[in-house]
């Protein structure tokens, strides 16, 4: 159970928080003064405090001031009336979350809550281990493994991590990128600050740049007010923009600026905001490649490449997988409340066997999906989704063919398409040439094309073929 601490002193208000919040996973505890407030703070730990600008004994900034002496890292949400705005935005510019708006709307605030739980909790929890024993609590935010090309980043984070640069993140999706990051963030001197990540792949590139630099009022159609942005409510902290390779170019230019002159502007603003982040970007893109084709600023690279850690997909971690297993069994057996405990030897060889296009987060949804069809205390083949049995079943080709599918949108992202269907038309028509002993009126027959197509399909696949192989016909 998450909780939550509402310090206001309006019953009103109370009883809408009590409302929304009944029938969830969140426990409403509420102080009608500014130094109760302080005081369940500091004994409760809560997970998410609201506060009210206007208090009886206090102002809401006060007590967020005095919050800040013992606690930087829970998120903290202000409720203000369309007078106290700017003491709402002063809130934010200290370091608190977000702010709500009188009257409040409920689903807002339940989503903002949620949101704020999320964060709360990942930024309590231990980001780097490499022992099953340091496990226990079965938390999935952790960077779990023993494998050579893991040690390597772990050795990266320790080297990186305390010196305030820029990292960028290279990995395919799902190998964990944003976990890295976070690692760096709690073990660096920003670990008392706040840590703010932005997809930029999720985010409409409208609103991107909003999002990141914020919005003065009337900005834009629908800017009914002031929004302070991503980069500003992260002041003292870090910054995490993953998938930074499908920014806009125009946002591209904004953020070189931030990082080279660590000033920005908000949308609808000429005035230039100091700030003082740490940024750390990843993405599953190839950006040299990106540079190359114009389709990434090469200024931006560089100043985001001033240290580059390498994430291993999960296929080239085989060490990792019987780990990797153990650890999601004991998570998700006890999340879904599954009595669960072994893990046949042949689920394990098709783990092993299997390509794992989607990594390691392909591996969580997998072991999860199993747990939900199991039952008994072992977790066998039957229990598997169909992608990871079929496989099994049929031979090696479909896990090839899924492995070849992988590899190439980790390696030409931009001509996925081209790369696999040349690569299977090759082998293909290498196979059926062997099966006809290089017969090519039969191979064209086998293949459904005609001989003096397959002919120049054999000369693209080996430019140095002689034509004598021709008369191995009829």
């Amino acid at each position: 159970m998450a909780t939550l601490l509402l310090i206001d002193d309006e019953p009103a208000i109370q009883h809408a928080f009590r409302r929304v919040f009944e029938r969830s996973d969140v426990v409403v505890e509420v102080a009608s003064r500014g130094q109760m407030g302080i005081d369940q703070a500091r004994a409760l730990r809560p997970d998410v405090i609201i506060i009210d600008v206007g208090l009886p004994d206090m102002s809401g900034i006060d007590v967020y001031r005095q919050l800040l002496e013992f606690d930087v890292q829970t998120p903290v949400i202000f409720i203000t009336g369309h007078g106290s705005t700017e003491t709402a935005i002063e809130a934010v510019q200290l370091g608190a979350f977000d702010y709500l708006f009188k009257p409040l709307e409920l689903k807002e605030v339940r989503t903002l809550v949620e949101q704020a739980v999320r964060i709360s909790r990942s930024m309590r929890v231990p980001a780097l281990t490499t022992a099953l024993s340091e496990m226990a609590d079965g938390s999935v935010d952790l960077l779990v493994g023993r494998c050579n090309a893991m040690k390597n980043v772990y050795r990266d984070i320790g080297r990186i991590a305390a010196r305030d640069v820029t990292v960028l993140i290279l990995g395919e999706s799902g190998t964990g990128k944003e976990l890295v990051a976070r690692a760096i963030f709690q073990h660096s001197q920003r670990r008392d600050g706040p840590f703010r990540a932005v997809n930029c792949a999720a985010i409409p590139e409208t609103l991107l740049e909003s999002e990141l630099f914020g919005h003065e009022k009337g900005a834009f159609t629908g800017a009914d007010q002031r929004r302070i942005g991503r980069i500003e409510q992260c002041e003292g902290g870090t910054l995490f923009l993953d998938e930074i390779g499908d920014m806009t170019p125009l946002t591209q230019a904004k953020i070189l600026r931030f990082l080279q002159e660590r000033e920005f502007e908000r949308v609808g603003s000429g005035e230039p905001i100091k700030a003082n982040v740490r940024v750390v970007a990843a993405t599953n893109r190839n950006l040299e490649d990106m540079v190359a084709r114009g389709a990434f600023r090469a200024d931006l690279f560089y100043r985001l490449n001033s240290y580059t850690i390498q994430l291993p997909p999960l296929r080239d971690r085989e060490a990792d997988i019987d780990l990797l297993a153990e650890h999601f069994l004991r998570k998700f057996a006890r999340d879904l409340n599954r009595d669960v405990t072994t893990i046949a030897p042949e689920v394990l060889q098709v783990f092993h066997q299997y390509p794992w296009p989607g990594n390691v987060r392909e591996f969580e949804s997998v072991i999860r999906q199993a747990l939900l069809a199991s039952s008994g205390p072992v977790l066998l083949p039957d229990f598997l989704p169909d992608t990871l049995r079929a496989p099994a079943e049929s031979g090696s080709g479909s896990c090839s063919l899924t492995g070849l599918i992988s590899r190439a949108i980790a390696e030409h992202p931009e001509t996925v398409y081209s790369t696999v269907i040349s690569t299977v038309e090759r082998e293909l028509i290498t196979t059926i040439m062997q099966q006809t002993d290089g017969n090519l009126t039969q191979a064209a027959r086998l293949l459904g094309i005609t001989r003096v197509t397959l002919r120049n399909k054999l000369r693209e696949i080996d430019p140095d073929r002689s034509d004598s192989a021709d008369s191995t016909d009829d």
